[in-house]
């Protein structure tokens, strides 16, 4: 059966609170695993309850009242708990400012706690913060479920009694950001499921790095994130086509692309590329913004971007980055100067789609039709996304045939 609007919107109401319920929660309780069951079983009851009695006029509030008593009963039923028990006896329920506070960025921080390893830090946060599933995340990292489960489950005990608290620290602010820029990644091009983009994940993404940036509105790095992300989000309306197909960067419609973002992202583009130290984040906001400034496509500022694309393969060392340098090789010097430059990642990115789709992309440039549709083939039977694939299927059948 269909799914209704109305339970859209209960989903969506749902997703938007998780992690300030579990924010609430865990800064209450002091337990993080014990806390996400407890909002885990709160979330079931308001999706069995909700549809027949009415949304509560405080759905946040019945929320954490709700996984709070859930984590006093537990609590109260286990005798090995017992400190916890008594913590909770003392205080029965959260007083009203757990409920009217935003935790989400204490949980962010938390989440990323120095003893953990930043894959493990970034999953976690995905599944607390994000709203991913455990497969969502799994797939992302190309490992099994189980493995993903068990990465998480031993990051929630390594957490366990570790303060609920801003620190901002170099280090903890970097897993947080790349946490952060993960996760819009994740929502802005989907890593596999029949939807191109997730726009609560990316626009949660958006809201917490807003609240990091206004945190620390002077960090470059912060600032170029906050860019980078509103330049590419603002992109978003013109991604997809009206049956939710795959539109490239050099089609879209750029009047449906979204000035107020192109506006803001540009001033902290500008904004953040003038503190130094300069950082990745940056130099992709720059990047994004040459892109988002220009009318038509035919008009980007190719050799600037290879600049800056040069600049980034210097600091990050990344295969992602080599890759697009090699694009941006190959509109200013023709589609062979890319393809050389493409020939070191055979072994970094082994497999990866990504590289027989770019590999396909300069061979149709350079004319080459049949081994440009054997490269398309070739991703589209790599990636899980269901409108990247059918976009390089098609891609694939629409060139040229020799006969």
């Amino acid at each position: 059966m269909p799914t209704s609007s109305n339970e859209h919107r209960l989903e969506d109401l749902l997703r938007e609170l998780t992690p300030q319920v579990l924010g609430a929660v865990v800064r209450w309780s002091g337990d993080f695993a014990a806390a996400e069951d407890a909002v885990q079983e709160a979330l079931l009851a308001a999706a069995l309850r909700w549809p027949k009695e009415g949304t509560p006029d405080n759905p946040k509030a019945w929320l954490i009242q709700t996984a709070s008593r859930r984590l006093i009963d537990e609590v109260r039923q286990v005798q090995a708990r017992r400190r916890r028990e008594e913590r909770a006896a003392l205080r029965d329920l959260p007083p009203e400012d757990v409920e009217e506070r935003d935790d989400t960025l204490q949980l962010l921080f938390l989440c990323s706690y120095p003893a953990l390893t930043p894959a493990s830090a970034i999953a976690l946060t995905l599944r607390a913060v994000g709203g991913l599933t455990t497969a969502e995340i799994a797939t992302a990292y190309l490992v099994p479920e189980a493995t993903m489960a068990q990465r998480i489950s031993r990051a929630k005990q390594k957490i366990k009694g570790a303060a609920f608290e801003l620190d901002a620290s170099e280090e903890r602010l970097r897993n947080v950001l790349h946490v952060l820029y993960l996760m819009f990644n994740e929502g802005y091009t989907t890593s596999s499921g029949p939807e191109l983009q997730r726009s609560d994940l990316s626009g949660e993404a958006i809201r917490l790095t807003r609240t990091v940036h206004a945190l620390l509105p002077d960090n470059g790095q912060v600032t170029g994130l906050l860019a980078l992300m509103l330049l590419n989000d603002a992109r978003r309306p013109a991604r997809t086509g009206s049956a939710g197909e795959l539109i490239p960067l050099a089609e879209q419609d750029r009047t449906l692309w979204n000035q107020d973002y192109i506006t803001e992202g540009v001033a902290l583009a500008v904004e953040a590329f003038s503190t130094p130290p300069l950082g990745e984040y940056q130099l992709q906001a720059a990047i994004a913004a040459l892109h988002d400034e220009v009318d038509r496509a035919e008009d980007t500022d190719w050799p600037q971007i290879l600049a800056l694309y040069g600049l980034l393969e210097d600091l990050s060392g990344n295969p992602m980055v080599k890759l697009n340098r090699a694009i941006a090789a190959a509109m200013v010097d023709g589609p062979d100067t890319g393809l050389k430059l493409l020939e070191p990642l055979d072994e970094e990115l082994a497999g990866h789609y990504r590289l027989d789709a770019t590999r396909a992309h300069l061979y149709e440039l350079r004319g080459d039709h049949a081994t440009a549709a054997e490269h398309f083939r070739a991703a589209a039977r790599g990636t899980t996304s269901v409108p990247e694939r059918d976009y390089l299927t098609r891609k694939a059948a629409a060139l040229p045939r020799i006969k």
